[in-house]
């Protein structure tokens, strides 16, 4: 087969088996879009604005809410379209660019989220060495990295996709383009393609995932140490919050992406894909740092600032 695109446009599918619902879910998912978007914004405001924030864990938090941010708005615009109007058509150039920011962010997102992990874990068990080994020009290099891992990564990937035949049908079983549903779509031997895609799930979810259970463990074994049970309840009353949000993104991810075959569980995948694009967003700020007290004290300094220079 010439290895040429005759489908130049697809059609997102979103869900038709609830489109009757349409404007109540378009309601819904756009509250929770602009509430994950203003969590994750007065994030990265309050740590730049606030010099308490200024430290090595708020970096790396501020950091992962800016990813947050591009990493919802590159497929909830197009899901509140869906939901407001029916299906949506989608290029062909379009659908890769969006599946490119879509898993590429995502990719660097799972990187950040180990590189946290370890942050917390020296900030916890190695409290003495931690300011000489955790600095905001390390965070810099260490981000920067993973931006490039995981960019570099992905565009492979991406490069390989837009190789592949389309011939028809063209209508994506999904509210994004879903790299899965696109391979269920082409013409071509996809093969190679589902396994460099399933290689890449892998390395990217489970190197990342062990890392945070490595450090996390020794968190926990840490706090087990400590002489009071009100600082002991504390610090697991953190953890356990953490390690929900964890275990949403991380169970939701290896469901739909860590499977040899892409094209099989397309319709449970679009269920799981809200968990990461709505979910996990919306609570994300609320978690990481809108519980923390010292996140409160310096939006009180900062208000208060506010106030005094009107």
């Amino acid at each position: 087969m010439e290895n040429s695109t005759a489908v130049r446009e697809f059609t997102l599918e979103g869900f038709p088996a609830v489109q009757h619902l349409g404007k109540v879910l378009f309601a819904v998912h756009l509250l929770a879009y602009l509430a994950s978007m203003a969590g994750n914004a007065l994030i990265i405001i309050i740590t730049c604005v606030a010099v308490r924030l200024q430290t090595p864990m708020y970096f790396l938090l501020s950091t992962f809410s800016f990813l947050e941010c591009c990493f919802t708005s590159a497929v909830i615009p197009k899901l509140l379209a869906i939901f407001l109007s029916g299906r949506q058509k989608i290029s062909f150039a379009a659908c890769l660019i969006q599946a490119f920011v879509f898993v590429s962010v995502g990719a660097t997102g799972f990187f950040l989220i180990a590189v946290m992990s370890v942050d917390r874990y020296m900030a916890i068990c190695m409290p003495l060495r931690y300011p000489t080994i955790m600095n905001l020009s390390t965070c810099s290099l260490i981000i920067t990295a993973s931006l490039a891992v995981g960019f570099a990564l992905i565009t492979g990937l991406i490069v390989k996709f837009s190789r592949l035949s389309f011939c028809g049908p063209n209508v994506i079983p999904h509210f994004f383009c879903d790299l899965g549903s696109l391979i269920h779509l082409s013409c071509s031997n996809t093969r190679s393609t589902e396994m460099l895609a399933f290689g890449l799930a892998l390395l990217i979810l489970v190197a990342s995932l062990l890392v945070t259970i490595i450090a996390y463990s020794n968190i926990v074994v840490t706090i087990l140490r400590l002489p009071s049970a009100h600082e002991r309840k504390k610090a697991f009353s953190t953890c356990s919050s953490h390690l929900i949000v964890l275990s949403l993104i991380y169970g939701s991810c290896i469901f739909i992406y860590v499977k040899p075959k892409q094209t099989s569980r397309l319709d449970s995948n679009r269920e799981a894909a809200l968990v990461n694009t709505v979910v996990t967003p919306l609570l994300n700020p609320i978690i990481y740092t809108l519980r923390n007290k010292q996140v409160h004290q310096a939006l009180r300094e900062t208000m208060c600032r506010m106030k005094m220079s009107t």
